[in-house]
């Protein structure tokens, strides 16, 4: 483990500036008040630019966000991408078909400064690792949204997340998998609501300013999480180790994953070590609690 430290942040949310219930204020409150250390507030082709940080009152990191929304003109499929930490509105684009639409709004939000996110392929079955293959420039995609109708899963003659993760990665494309929140509802909380605080990402950095943490996600150097949490991780040109953080009397078992999804390991214990053999092309972890908790680690590629 070096100087870095895990920051605690969200990267899709709404407000009342698009679709959300409460003011970009009270959104902020939340976040605050439940840890986290940055936020994106990523309203639908909208940039809520909020100096909650400058009031003097608030230690929580702002990062300017938006969720371009658009959809491909020939089937409707909705297309929304996160911008994060743009220096400007990114009007969205509408092309005839998905892979034009995500590539023309992918590059408009690298033209403004921001990293790319390609938000939920499976709401409203929309697309999957086929369009996602052919475009270029995004950084990650939400391999967990915590949305319903987002529909992680899959599910007959549907890919999972997950499976669309290990096709593009053993398709040598390199993407990280984000979760987040897509929180919407922050006066009724229940299981049919978009609540906050059950998606987000561990970003290690050297300190939480705006530029580190978007060089460290730029990079992969976070992990995602609805619920687990690692103390450390250790990574070199020879192995990946981690701790998972010990909460309540919960048990863990975690699978490490190779190219094509291959299992190459699994794990109940708290501390995970697995000595690369030269042949996986990646090495990725999926930890699951007993309570039904994830975190999912970024891919190491093995040269």
């Amino acid at each position: 483990m070096n100087t870095k430290e895990w920051f605690k942040g969200n990267l899709h949310t709404h407000t009342n500036k698009s679709d959300g219930d409460e003011t970009p204020e009270k959104v902020c409150e939340w976040f605050e008040n439940h840890s986290y250390d940055f936020l994106v507030l990523s309203d639908h082709n909208h940039l809520t630019l909020l100096d909650y940080q400058d009031t003097g009152k608030s230690n929580l990191l702002m990062i300017p966000g938006e969720e371009v929304t658009a959809f491909a003109s020939s089937n409707m499929a909705p297309v929304h991408i996160g911008a994060i930490g743009i220096d400007k509105l990114v009007s969205p684009v509408v092309c005839e078909d998905v892979i034009s639409t995500l590539q023309m709004n992918i590059d408009n939000i690298l033209e403004a400064g921001g990293l790319a996110c390609i938000n939920h392929p499976n709401f409203k079955w929309a697309f999957d690792h086929r369009e996602m293959m052919a475009t270029s420039g995004a950084v990650m995609f939400e391999v967990y949204n915590a949305s319903r109708g987002c529909n992680n899963m899959g599910g007959t003659g549907k890919f999972s997340t997950s499976e669309m993760w290990d096709y593009m990665l053993s398709n040598k494309k390199i993407i990280y998998g984000a979760a987040t929140d897509d929180s919407h509802d922050y006066q009724d909380f229940a299981p049919d609501k978009h609540n906050p605080g059950r998606g987000w990402i561990m970003v290690r950095s050297e300190s939480d300013d705006q530029d580190s943490l978007i060089k460290n996600m730029g990079t992969g150097n976070f992990y995602s999480s609805t619920g687990v949490y690692l103390d450390d991780m250790d990574i070199s040109n020879k192995h990946i180790e981690f701790s998972i953080t010990q909460i309540d009397d919960f048990v863990f078992h975690t699978k490490l994953i190779g190219k094509n999804g291959r299992l190459l390991k699994e794990a109940s214990t708290n501390k995970v070590r697995y000595e690369f053999e030269g042949d996986e092309e990646y090495v990725r972890a999926e930890i699951m609690d007993s309570d039904g908790a994830f975190a999912w680690t970024q891919p190491v590629f093995i040269s």
